[in-house]
């Protein structure tokens, strides 16, 4: 072959190729060879980002998401470090080329990747946004150039920052640590704004293989990784020589908090809100006929509170209902994080400690951890419907097994692992033998909020998220005992009676709707006999002196008021009602009780203050809803005699015990058999409720010592304010009183 021939060859061959590379790109650009976005999704990238919910104090509480814990930040929420580190090692001429760095490309090929790869950050970009995994290697060869030309209208439609930006918003850490922001939580518990250059250099060293530079499970291969990344940094002149020796030096240190919606600050809280989110317009059908009760209140909730049901009431411009998943608002709520992180310290302080009396007392009883006056037929029923209940059961039922081969399965010991509050144990035991463990378990519910502005600042639903699921606060309701006593001192007040009206302290026989005699029993009979105050009869919960009052009005009265109060369920217009025996939540007592507080007005509970969506744009804004319930003079009748329930009545160990020396005012309840145990106490700006009892009324104290509302919820209270008064930073002192005006005299109608 001559010379020339082969010159004509060589330059043929240069021209077709390129002639077929610019076709190429030519029908990859107009869309006729694999998939190329839209302008619009170009400029409007899909992504999806995680709902997070903020605390009134801005610490993040938590957030909901599918798959994908992604939260976008803003490019002035970066540490300076990260962005050196990102460019220094994935694309050093970042700011020079346009989308694709051929000398790159070019290098990469000659070497075979040996010296680095040829992909920008804006073709990592793309790839990440639009690109499906790769099956095999003839298959990314043929994404490359789709990328490329992804690349380079990227950059045209978007600022170099808002790349860099996207990028870091849009990489998988692992471990559910989807972005940045996520990834500077879960790996070093801070913020990208806040990460040290070390730090940084760890995260984006994951970037080229986050699952070969894992730091979890090869920390060894990772700061190698780290090294080589800050060796790249004082190669580009980011930071000096001696800088990088001395980083290069230090351990790999982490902060790991893996992530899981069953752990952190306000879990029960955080699941009340999601299913509050996302409620959807209720439907009689969809309820149980036992239930009705609840259709009721959900409907009410649906039309009257704008927060019930958002995401499906309110849509985005497309028109589409908020996926409280993937749309990334931001929802900020009333919980205060310290004063939250105070109340469950409380719970587990008093529950743990309670709970070991409770084993002391159960111990070597054979019908242990239930009550001493079930028989064991009613035992072997309560755990036959427990059983039924459970998950196994309904798998192998719907397996086809006998209810025989099902009960043999329960009987059967084998190796399993169960909870104590000193952590888990391995055991051997049957599953019949772990429900009646879980059994011995006490469970809580605690509450507390602002009754002037109705923000609730601390909900814990139960002892233990991860294990006990139920929430107390608002979905479970319990027999509310002598709680409910104030409710119808409330209703003789009104109605013009005076904390100083007397009466005689002695049995008190009522006949019913049925016009059956019903006659209450009564602890204090040392004063039979005796002229007592009204006062007297709320500070040590005599039964006898509410069933005179009783007798003063008809339960229909009482009923309508108590619902006034804001108290939902079903309350059946009896005679006895007045000593606690209808089922109540924490929310609506501790909701009830803020129109003591707040001078006979009642301030519904408020859970949010407002929600943007994931660009800070305002969607909704929200304000307590106030109810005038009582006059104010009512309501100062019913402090001063709350106050002496505190002072020298049956809570009075929340002076003594606890060394509490604030104004406040409160009630225990403690319902038949001590099954629930009540304390609903307010200050003068917060009022908080707590019940306390067993996963069945059947489980609870034999003795009235352990199992009154006075030794099993208030101290959960008291404990709580220890701690709300000891932290200066939150404003409530010792000192505030209550704004009672100087004309009312608790006496002057005595007179």
């Amino acid at each position: 072959m001559n010379k020339q021939k082969f010159v004509l060859i060589f330059w043929g061959v240069i021209v077709g190729a390129c002639l077929l590379l610019v076709g190429l790109f030519s029908l990859i650009a107009a869309g006729k060879i694999g998939y190329l976005p839209a302008l619009e999704e170009l400029q409007n990238p899909k992504n999806r980002y995680a709902t997070e919910v903020f605390s009134a104090d801005m610490q993040s509480l938590g957030r909901y998401y599918r798959k994908e814990n992604r939260v976008g930040v803003q490019y002035s929420d970066l540490s300076p470090y990260l962005v050196d580190v990102l460019i220094a090692t994935e694309d050093a001429r970042f700011a020079q080329h346009s989308g694709v760095d051929f000398k790159s490309v070019i290098r990469a090929v000659l070497t075979l990747g040996k010296a680095g790869g040829g992909s920008t950050i804006t073709q990592q970009l793309a790839k990440q946004l639009w690109s499906p995994r790769a099956n095999n290697i003839f298959e990314r060869a043929m994404q490359k150039p789709i990328e490329w030309v992804i690349a380079t209208k990227l950059e045209r439609l978007y600022s170099k920052d808002e790349i860099l930006l996207m990028y870091l918003n849009q990489f998988d850490f692992l471990y559910n640590a989807v972005g940045i922001k996520s990834a500077a939580q879960v790996y070093f518990n801070t913020t990208p704004l806040d990460l040290k250059c070390e730090q940084a250099a760890t995260l984006i060293g994951m970037c080229k293989n986050p699952a070969y530079y894992n730091p979890i499970r090869r920390p060894e291969r990772t700061v190698n990784r780290r090294n080589t990344v800050l060796n790249q940094m004082c190669k580009y002149e980011y930071i000096s020589q001696s800088d990088c020796d001395s980083l290069k030096a230090l351990p790999l240190e982490l902060n790991y908090r893996s992530v899981d919606h069953k752990q952190g600050l306000a879990p029960y809280f955080r699941e009340y809100l999601r299913q509050v989110l996302t409620a959807k317009e209720p439907k009689p059908n969809h309820y149980a006929e036992w239930n009705k009760f609840q259709y009721a209140i959900d409907k009410e909730q649906w039309d009257t509170n704008p927060l019930y049901g958002f995401c499906n009431k309110n849509t985005k411009p497309d028109g589409t209902p908020y996926d409280l998943y993937q749309d990334g608002l931001r929802v900020y709520t009333t919980i205060d994080s310290r004063m939250q992180r105070y109340a469950e310290q409380a719970v587990h302080e008093h529950i743990t400690y309670l709970q070991q009396r409770f084993f002391i007392e159960k111990k070597k009883k054979s019908y242990a951890p239930f009550s001493r006056d079930l028989t064991t037929e009613e035992i072997n029923g309560l755990m036959t419907r427990s059983m039924r209940q459970s998950e196994r059961y309904r798998v192998m039922k719907k397996s086809g097994m006998s209810d025989k081969e099902i009960r043999q399965v329960f009987e059967t010991p084998i190796e399993m692992r169960i909870f104590t509050y000193d952590g888990f144990r391995d055991t051997v035991m049957s599953p019949m033998d772990s429900i009646r463990w879980q059994k011995y378990f006490l469970r809580c519910g605690f509450m507390s909020m602002d009754p002037h502005t109705g923000h609730v600042k601390a909900y814990v639903g139960g002892p233990d998220f991860a294990q006990f699921q139920y929430d107390m606060v608002t979905t479970g309701r319990r027999q509310v005992g002598s709680t409910v006593k104030p409710y119808l001192y409330t209703l003789a007040m009104d109605e013009g009676m005076w904390p100083c009206d007397q009466t005689i302290n002695q049995s008190v026989t009522l006949i019913d709707g049925n016009g059956v005699e019903w006659t209450p029993r009564d602890e204090h009979t040392k004063n039979l006999g005796d002229t007592v105050t009204l006062t007297w009869g709320l500070q040590q919960s005599s039964n006898w002196i509410s069933a005179y009052l009783m007798s003063l009005f008809t339960p229909e009265q009482l009923v309508r008021l108590m619902k006034s109060f804001g108290i939902k369920g079903p309350l059946d217009p009896v005679v006895s009602i007045c000593l606690g025996p209808c089922e109540v939540s924490v929310q609506e007592m501790v909701d009830a009780y803020t129109t003591y507080a707040n001078k006979g007005i009642r301030t519904e509970p408020l859970y949010v203050t407002r929600i943007e969506d994931n660009n800070g744009n305002l969607l909704a804004t929200f304000s307590p809803l106030t109810h005038e319930i009582i006059s104010e003079e009512t309501s100062y009748k019913m402090i001063y005699m709350l106050r002496h329930v505190i002072d020298h009545g049956t809570g009075v160990r929340a002076r003594f015990r606890y060394g509490l020396k604030a104004p406040m005012a409160g009630k225990t309840g403690t319902t038949q058999n001590n099954s629930d145990g009540w304390f609903v106490g307010f200050t003068p700006s917060l009022v908080s409720g707590c019940w306390v009892g067993g996963e069945d009324r059947a489980v609870h104290f034999d003795t009235m010592s352990e199992g009154q509302g006075a030794n099993m919820a208030l101290p959960i209270f008291a404990i709580y304010m220890q701690k709300i008064f000891a932290d200066t930073e939150l404003g409530y002192t010792e000192s505030e009183p209550f704004d009672i005006p100087e004309w009312f005299d608790p006496e002057a109608g005595c007179q």
